[in-house]
């Protein structure tokens, strides 16, 4: 390893905040290889960058076989076009799902401004505003029910 900066599993599970078993879960899952000196886990900047690109990919939601994938194409281990064009297909998956998620957000959060406003209007006796608030809330949910 020569004179390269190394890491010890107490501090990647610090600075990723996560716990030692968590990277010792992702070294059983062969998504990290560190060196050993003696007993003792030595983790290099590549394994540093793996760990950051694993957690990345769980945040994304992808399988621990597609973080693998990932993973082997950041390394140039395996970059055959076959494996690239699985992964950009797990990638639009995902990108879809995320895209309805934003979208129900969106929605959600319309339907508590309505929600809000109607309450508001409530607590300041303007029945006028309350029935408003709670008509256009009615109608969007019907509109959402029926697409």
């Amino acid at each position: 390893m020569g004179n390269e900066q190394t890491f010890t599993i107490t501090e990647l599970a610090r600075e990723f905040d996560i716990t030692p078993r968590a990277i010792r879960f992702y070294e059983d899952q062969g998504l990290l290889t560190p060196a050993r000196v003696g007993r003792a886990r030595v983790y290099t900047k590549a394994d540093r960058t793996r760990l950051k690109l694993t957690l990345r990919g769980k945040r994304l939601g992808l399988s621990l076989a597609e973080i693998r994938e990932l993973l082997d194409m950041y390394g140039g281990v395996r970059n055959s076009a076959p494996q690239l064009q699985r992964f950009l297909t797990a990638l639009a998956v995902r990108r879809a799902a995320m895209e309805q998620q934003r979208r129900d957000i969106e929605a959600v959060l319309q339907e508590i401004d309505m929600l809000e406003r109607q309450c508001e209007a409530l607590l300041g006796d303007n029945a006028e505003g309350a029935a408003a608030a709670r008509a256009e809330l009615v109608r969007r949910i019907d509109r959402a029910s029926v697409g």
